[in-house]
């Protein structure tokens, strides 16, 4: 990812995070409404602990977008780690989808054309890395 995106993520999720618990709150009931198929693998979970580790894990891949050596690994291990609990491949497009519905209403007029871009290619290489480790577990 060249800078300009990747700036343009990470200064967008600043703003995010300020909102972090609304925004997992809007994820989540995002992905459970558009994939019916979501919902059976959080059974039994505490929905505000799964949403402070999303809002954790979206912060370390942000913050490592200019250090791929360092994101990539952790990424592949989340994958297979996702295989375990019965995600599938389909789920990473809807996953994708949600959040970037969240951003926009998260972000409201600052989820510009550009940093929807930005936040779309940053998506498509961490869900590559993950469909491929996940396919290779």
């Amino acid at each position: 990812m060249t800078p300009e995106p990747a700036n343009l993520v990470q200064d967008s999720f600043r703003q995010v995070v300020r909102i972090k618990e609304k925004a997992a709150e809007l994820f989540y009931g995002r992905l459970f409404e558009t994939d019916p198929t979501t919902p059976p693998l959080f059974t039994g979970k505490d929905m505000r602990e799964q949403g402070a580790k999303l809002m954790a894990t979206l912060g370390m891949v942000v913050a490592g977008l200019k250090r791929p050596e360092e994101i990539v690994p952790a990424a592949q291990a989340l994958a297979r780690r996702h295989v375990a609990y019965g995600v599938t491949e389909a789920q990473y497009a809807t996953v994708g989808a949600a959040l970037l519905w969240t951003l926009r209403r998260g972000l409201g007029e600052g989820f510009t054309p550009e940093v929807e871009a930005a936040w779309k290619a940053a998506y498509m290489l961490l869900a590559g890395v993950m469909i491929e480790a996940a396919n290779a577990a």
